[in-house]
């Protein structure tokens, strides 16, 4: 409304100084054209777009714009451990040692979940007969409950699994029937690559780090010490972690989360923005606003540092587009702008924010190979490439 109000006042006003009706409508077409707000149009939606492919090649999916946005503001990282701090396949330790009828009702238990040490005790007992179990019901943050000859059997945490036979200091996930331990399953779980890098790399832009588990205390505190930070928990439920977000929203903050599984959905899609890896379960994907597809966990900085740039680019756009209209009206209101001058400079002004907001594809980062640079594609068999081959990255 402003643009065409702004060229029916030209065009009055050159008929009232009696310039006439031809000379009077031509200034107010260029007027109209001059104005036209393209280069305010395509400040942000541009950025987004080179923003979004910039990430990509980075093996990295963003969900929309608005979550570019928001990860531009995030000073605060939430993670969970199993399956997000580490690779997410664990192994099962000492598998020989446990009874073998103990870990066929286990294997018949947890082929129900996706959960990572459920899919560990799966293929643990892949060779061995299955055991029917009626009313499976999977638990988030606790683990899996059935019938049996109308015994209930329980596969998870200790805590729960054995109530108050569980032992002080387990941390494995017990096996029980009834409450009474029939097995206990202990794990090792690798480190995800680049982890370290990507704590220090959050430290250096101002974001501070925790780990919220559902893990045993002595795992996650062995990860957190293993990794460098500070503050951790372990033994959290869904709605620990939802109630932890939500203290520190409350504290004035914008909590990043990092999650993987269906006991991190909920927090994915309360926490201000969040990542999960494309091995997450679906459910966690569709919750999460960024889904990494790559091992190497330094994404999540690469992708804060591209975010933050987008935003000065996103200022500096406006910027450039009020400076253009600033100077291009008054002279096409002064009649100094024909309306052919007036289409080339409203074109440039489109072309300058565009090739402004193309700066952040000559950002370099540590996820980035001279492979990587000529692919269209992530690559997942080229991680170990990448992470050979990696450039230096500025903070």
């Amino acid at each position: 409304p402003a643009v065409h109000l702004l060229a029916l006042a030209t065009f009055v006003f050159w008929l009232v100084m009696g310039a006439g009706w031809h000379s009077a409508m031509v200034t107010a077409i260029a007027v109209l054209i001059i104005t036209c707000p393209c280069a305010l149009g395509l400040a942000v939606p541009i950025v987004q777009v080179v923003a979004a492919g910039r990430l990509f090649r980075d093996g990295i999916m963003v969900k929309s714009g608005a979550a570019l946005e928001r990860l531009a503001g995030a000073d605060h990282a939430v993670f969970d451990k199993t399956g997000t701090l580490t690779t997410g396949r664990p192994r099962l330790i000492d598998a020989g040692g446990i009874d073998t009828q103990a870990l066929a009702l286990a294997g018949s238990l947890a082929r129900e979940s996706r959960h990572p040490y459920s899919r560990a005790i799966a293929a643990a007992a892949a060779d061995l007969d299955t055991v029917r179990i009626e009313a499976v019901t999977e638990m988030p943050g606790y683990g899996l409950e059935g019938t049996l000859d109308g015994s209930t059997i329980r596969l998870g945490r200790p805590d729960w699994a054995l109530g108050e036979e569980a032992r002080s200091g387990d941390n494995g996930i017990a096996l029980a029937i009834d409450g009474t331990e029939q097995a206990l399953f202990h794990f090792e779980d690798p480190e995800r690559s680049g982890v370290r890098e990507s704590i220090n790399a959050m430290q250096e832009l101002g974001i501070d780090a925790e780990i919220l588990s559902g893990d045993s205390e002595a795992k996650v505190a062995a990860t957190a010490r293993d990794i460098g930070v500070a503050s951790w928990a372990a033994r959290r439920t869904p709605a620990d972690k939802l109630a932890r977000l939500d203290e520190l929203s409350r504290e004035g903050r914008h909590p990043l989360m990092v999650g993987d599984g269906i006991n991190d959905a909920p927090a994915l899609a309360a926490a201000h923005v969040s990542f999960a890896p494309s091995s997450a379960a679906d459910i966690g994907r569709n919750a999460a606003d960024f889904v990494f597809l790559r091992e190497d966990l330094r994404a999540i900085p690469v992708a804060i540092d591209i975010a933050r740039r987008a935003r000065r680019l996103i200022l500096e756009n406006f910027g450039l587009a009020i400076a253009y209209n600033a100077i291009a009206i008054p002279l096409a209101i002064a009649g100094y702008a024909t309306p052919l001058v007036a289409a080339l400079a409203m074109s440039s002004s489109s072309v300058l924010v565009t090739l402004n907001a193309l700066r952040l594809n000559l950002v370099r980062s540590p996820l980035e190979t001279k492979d990587d640079e000529r692919a269209s594609t992530p690559d997942r068999a080229g991680v170990a490439h990448a992470a050979k081959h990696t450039t230096s990255y500025p903070s």
